[in-house]
């Protein structure tokens, strides 16, 4: 089996087989525009229709012509069936590119270090944790990941100002990294922090050489400006007037609206992001660095370190910082660890194989056969790597499940239990929204959850509070002035059930419901007491949960109750 189809095996697998919750913006920056645009309805949250939206339609895009195509066969209106490619159409797609990451890390590896690492990269990249946590989903991260990775295989990281000029800048490889880190600018505007640095370090080699640097300058100028006026003009076309988002990106990002969704220490990247996304493989990362700070002959490897350095320097900068934004560098650590690795493996793998060879020669058995497609790293690092698979499939296919589990329970409902209005009482976006249902008798209101807009005017982020704030500083309290003291059986829509995305925000928001059918909310609500006796008294009883009572944090933790009116 070659690289490249044990790559998408994998991950096209992971991504059909995950079911579980990891970030919304799975959900509301990917898949829920594109089935806005196609089918008319969906959820759009405030970075879409706010006066200076700062998303581009062009990474959700990606899965327009899947929802179209389902659209325009019919296969999306077979209920169950079109459930299904509604929901695995998409995800069989950002699972082929995940498997560009895997692919072109070998790339990487066997033009910098030689094709003994090959083998041991790829283990690495395929084990990865965090990859199979992230990679396969439909993040942008993720592309971002894949396009950085292969304009990494392309880039020339031996360059130096002792080299020969012919030998760094070579016009048609350079053409590739541009336009891949182009591209990956467009899916994410913050990824040109690792290109400023090494396009950066180029112009400073090659400054000896006005031909060669007035041509670099010529290729980064002008796919540059094509970039840049393809996604304007893609967003104006979407949004229907002149829309620069990444330009509205950065200046949204440079007020108080990034803090609103959290603020970390400066070292969160060292000391938690790294250990994540490396896990058991970050001794061996350490080992690698520490291996090119002291060999001179690892330019290469050298200015990767460096590349890693200063992007980890320049992200924790930012206030606000998650694990995913320094995803695309995880390639290079991977690189790192496979040197380690092999290096420190080489003499026992050398003695193994002899070993091998004689046995080999005696009786060739399933396990002597097996062991020669093994990277060539000593057994107990095998094993110590591969402690993270357990915790790999616990995490994609059982750890907070019951936030997508509960849209299933909703899908299969029967159109006459639609006709009631369902209510999530959660923490905003938690749930998928509208493209993994496709029920269009909850669109235009009949299905509404909590708020969380921003503080788009500049409010004081200590007194600012959102709806979803608002609920869970007293649910009973909202419960009793913002809902009807009965229940409406005929389950009429409600007036004002949450904030209007990107529209201005005052404390005093008229949020008015109308009592659902359905209610949908985690166990953590149903520790207030007064909140359980309300529900019963008003008639209302569980009928689904999922989840354990541990799994979550915060709000989100107990798992997904659904509660229904029953009179």
């Amino acid at each position: 089996m070659t690289t490249t189809r044990l790559a998408l095996v994998v991950r096209i697998l992971i991504a059909i087989s995950t079911r579980t919750f990891f970030q919304p913006d799975e959900y509301f920056q990917s898949l829920e525009p594109a089935y806005h645009a196609v089918f008319g309805y969906g959820y759009l949250s405030w970075e879409w229709l706010g006066p200076n939206p700062i998303r581009s339609i062009f990474y959700p895009a990606l899965n327009i012509p899947i929802y179209w195509t389902l659209r325009v066969s019919g296969l999306s209106e077979i209920y169950s069936v079109g459930d299904y490619f509604l929901i695995y159409s998409p995800r069989i797609l950002h699972g082929a590119l995940a498997a560009a990451t895997d692919v072109w890390i070998c790339e990487i590896v066997r033009r910098w270090l030689g094709s003994r690492y090959e083998s041991t990269a790829l283990f690495l990249s395929l084990t990865c944790f965090f990859h199979a946590l992230s990679l396969s989903r439909s993040l942008s991260n993720s592309l971002e990941t894949s396009l950085t990775t292969i304009a990494f295989a392309y880039y020339p990281w031996d360059a130096s100002s002792s080299m020969s000029l012919q030998l760094i800048y070579n016009s048609a490889r350079m053409r590739n990294v541009i336009l891949l880190s182009a591209l990956a600018c467009m899916v994410r505007p913050t990824n040109a922090v690792i290109w400023f640095y090494l396009f950066g370090k180029l112009f400073w080699i090659l400054r000896s050489s006005q031909r060669a640097s007035i041509a670099l300058f010529k290729q980064v100028t002008a796919i540059g400006a094509l970039t840049f006026c393809s996604l304007f003009l893609l967003d104006s076309l979407y949004y229907q007037k002149p829309t620069s988002t990444p330009f509205n990106f950065l200046l949204t990002n440079l007020s108080s609206v990034s803090l609103f969704y959290g603020s970390n220490v400066w070292h969160y990247y060292l000391t938690q992001a790294l250990p994540i996304l490396c896990t058991t493989a970050l001794p061996f990362v350490l080992h690698g660095m520490w291996l090119v700070v002291f060999d001179k002959h690892a330019v290469a490897l050298r200015n990767m370190l460096y590349c890693v350095l200063w992007s980890i320097c320049i992200y924790s900068f930012a206030g606000h910082k998650e694990w995913r934004f320094i995803h695309p560098i995880l390639p290079l650590l991977h690189v790192f660890a496979a040197r380690s690795l092999v290096d420190i493996s080489d003499h026992a793998t050398k003695q193994k194989t002899k070993a091998a060879a004689k046995n080999l020669a005696q009786n060739v058995s399933f396990l002597t056969q097996l062991a020669q497609y093994l990277p060539p790293v000593r057994r107990r690092f095998l094993s110590f790597l591969c402690l993270t698979i357990p915790v790999s499939v616990h995490i994609v296919l059982f750890y907070c499940s019951a936030p997508i589990g509960v849209l299933a329970y909703i899908r299969s409902l029967p159109t006459s239990e639609l006709d009631g209005s369902i209510g999530f009482l959660m923490p905003c976006h938690s749930t998928p929204g509208h493209a993994y249902l496709h029920r269009k008798e909850l669109a235009h209101g009949k299905m509404w959850a909590l708020g969380c807009e921003p503080p788009l005017q500049g409010q004081d982020l200590s007194t600012y509070h959102d709806q979803t704030d608002v609920f869970f500083a007293s649910p009973v309290e909202y419960l009793q002035t913002r809902f009807p003291s009965h229940v409406d059986p005929s389950f009429p829509p409600s007036p004002f059930p949450t904030s209007i995305p990107g529209a201005p925000h005052t404390n005093d928001y008229p949020w008015i419901h109308e009592w659902p059918r359905h209610l949908v909310f985690f166990g953590a609500l149903l520790e207030h007491e007064e909140v359980r006796n309300m529900l019963e008294a008003k008639g209302y009883r569980e009928v689904w949960k999922r989840g354990k009572m541990w799994e979550g944090e915060g709000r989100r933790k107990g798992g997904v109750r659904v509660w229904r009116w029953s009179g």
